[in-house]
């Protein structure tokens, strides 16, 4: 049975840091698997590098990796904010550039699709890749939403002031006159926040108003939600051990 120790005649070998050899410090009794976070007994397995439990060593030796809730809540907690992060970068370019290049959406797929994949210590599987597909798709879209209100400011800041006192008069009679019709009332602010969302969801579909431009935003985001699908997929699992939990480094 394989250990992790170092090994010599040379009492001072233990001394000189081994660069050639991985070293891993052990504390027995609260070792963790890393895949399905349960205790570790008396012998572990590392996968990709993780201390596993016999049980997920097997698993992962037959070509199905054990995935585990808390894998999946890491994976999807450093999705979100990969996606958030994108869409702030990817809206902030554009508002600052003026330049609309769709081709930021396939960083934002990659983005997504690393930080899951680092969340869950190089675990992927259909679950991974549908959140991650989800969030490329939320990121890209919504980010059309301060893009579209950065439009608006601008262009309404550049209105002449004429335009606005057009009406002031009415047949050499002041308008103030007339009475001022009642403002509609200001919907809440969640139901405002909701809509923008749904709008910016719909963006994507929206720009085939367009068709030319509008397909062609629809082929590079295809090619972004790709890429997050594809990088987020079971990878193949590099198994070693089993090692002694009793091991200690000389």
């Amino acid at each position: 049975m394989p250990n992790e120790q170092v090994s010599g005649s040379n009492p001072l070998a233990a001394d000189v840091p081994q660069f050639s050899t991985a070293e891993y410090t052990h504390t027995p009794g609260t070792e963790r698997c890393g895949l399905c976070n349960n205790l570790l007994g008396g012998e572990y397995f590392r996968v990709n590098g993780l201390m596993a439990c016999p049980q997920c060593a097997a698993e992962a030796r037959n070509g199905q990796p054990r995935d585990s809730h808390v894998a999946f809540s890491r994976g999807l907690v450093l999705g979100i904010g990969a996606a958030i992060a994108g869409m702030i970068v990817y809206a902030a370019f554009t508002i600052v550039t003026g330049w609309y290049i769709g081709y930021l959406a396939l960083g934002v797929g990659y983005l997504v699709a690393k930080a899951m994949k680092k969340g869950s210590h190089g675990l992927g599987g259909r679950r991974y890749q549908v959140a991650a597909v989800l969030l490329t798709y939320a990121a890209i879209s919504v980010a059309a939403v301060p893009i579209g209100i950065s439009y608006a400011i601008k262009h309404k800041q550049q209105k002449p002031a004429a335009t606005q006192n057009a009406d002031v008069t009415v047949n050499g009679d002041s308008a103030s006159s007339q009475p001022a019709s009642s403002p509609k009332a200001p919907s809440s602010k969640g139901a405002a926040i909701v809509q923008l969302v749904l709008l910016g969801l719909a963006s994507p579909f929206l720009e085939l108003q367009d068709p030319v431009h509008g397909l062609i935003g629809l082929f590079i985001l295809f090619i972004g939600l790709r890429i997050a699908w594809q990088q987020t997929a079971s990878a193949p699992l590099d198994v070693e051990g089993p090692y002694s939990a009793s091991a200690r480094l000389g």
